[in-house]
């Protein structure tokens, strides 16, 4: 693979960088209850996540470990999903910079992977990325190495430390509810006008990088995202999900939540980054928050468009 020959791994991610959080997050959620017979389960492994959620470390990404398994992720990506990562020279050579994605892909989530490896293969494991996850990724025990990788769990807080030590930093605004669109709606940047994204970066002063991907929602034929069952099972009080995903994935056939994962298919995935924007210089001294977010949605929904011309078949690219 490349710059478009940098490539990266699929990382079992979930709702990596869930920018949602910079909006709406309530740290009175895990107090909600559930309704029937179900409500005392749900809140009490609502309350053991929360427990489980680790305090942001910076120093918890590794070079070392992203070092030693570049090699392997790089040819793993490059032979399942072919990955292209378009325009990577458009990121700042040094200094803190808020990447901004679209998101596909269920909680196998292979933008973000692609992505991560390609900037690591492309400006060095030294220098400092970070991508803002969902707490139910970096709270699970089996997923505890993507927090070497660089992965944080997604609150305020976290993302302003990580902008303000130097840090390029990845948010997906559309999140769990962007990345479990149906698969016929894959053309389309979703944030579901989620704007946290722009507040962060004139609150750091940070230019943003808009990413575009595709492919990710043919790596699964999904089918709902089942926010109504979401509602009804309180999950986005409990968890911060808004959804209850069901999708046609290996090796279950029908699947309901996502949660164990899935085997993804080896779509292609295709990953454009665009020239960074400084918002003050662009949108004057005091901006508006929603002429920025409408801006930067519409250069990637253009962008979304561009790359889905390209596709010939699903999987194919």
């Amino acid at each position: 693979m490349s710059e478009t020959s940098s490539a990266a791994h699929a990382s079992r991610n979930g709702h990596v960088a869930d920018a949602e959080v910079l909006d709406d997050l309530d740290p009175r959620a895990s107090g909600e209850r559930a309704p029937g017979a179900l409500s005392g389960i749900v809140r009490a492994v609502a309350r053991a996540m929360q427990r489980r959620v680790p305090a942001g470390d910076l120093d918890e990404r590794d070079p070392d470990y992203i070092r030693d398994n570049l090699p392997w992720l790089w040819l793993l990506a490059s032979l399942y999903y072919r990955g292209e990562v378009r325009g990577l020279a458009h990121i700042p050579e040094s200094g803190p910079v808020l990447l901004v994605g679209n998101h596909s892909g269920g909680n196998m989530t292979p933008d973000t992977g692609v992505l991560a490896i390609a900037f690591a293969g492309h400006f060095g494991v030294e220098r400092a990325f970070y991508a803002l996850a969902h707490n139910l990724v970096v709270s699970a025990p089996a997923l505890g190495s993507l927090r070497k990788l660089g992965a944080l769990a997604a609150s305020p807080g976290n993302a302003t430390a990580a902008l303000r030590s130097g840090a390029a930093v990845l948010v997906y605004p559309g999140g769990d509810f962007e990345v479990h669109r149906p698969s016929w709606q894959s053309g389309r940047v979703d944030f579901a006008g989620r704007d946290g994204f722009v507040r962060l970066a004139l609150d750091v002063d940070v230019p943003i990088v808009p990413v575009v991907s595709i492919g990710g929602q043919e790596t699964a034929l999904f089918l709902s995202r089942g926010e109504g069952l979401a509602r009804a099972l309180r999950l986005d009080r409990m968890f911060r999900l808004k959804v209850l995903p069901i999708s046609l994935a290996l090796p279950w056939g029908l699947n309901i939540g996502d949660f164990l994962g899935h085997l993804p298919l080896p779509a292609k995935i295709t990953v454009e980054v665009l020239p960074a924007i400084d918002l003050r210089e662009r949108f004057g001294p005091e901006p508006d928050v929603r002429e920025i977010y409408d801006h930067i949605v519409g250069l990637m929904q253009t962008t979304l468009d561009a790359l889905s011309s390209e596709r010939v078949l699903p999987i194919i690219g």
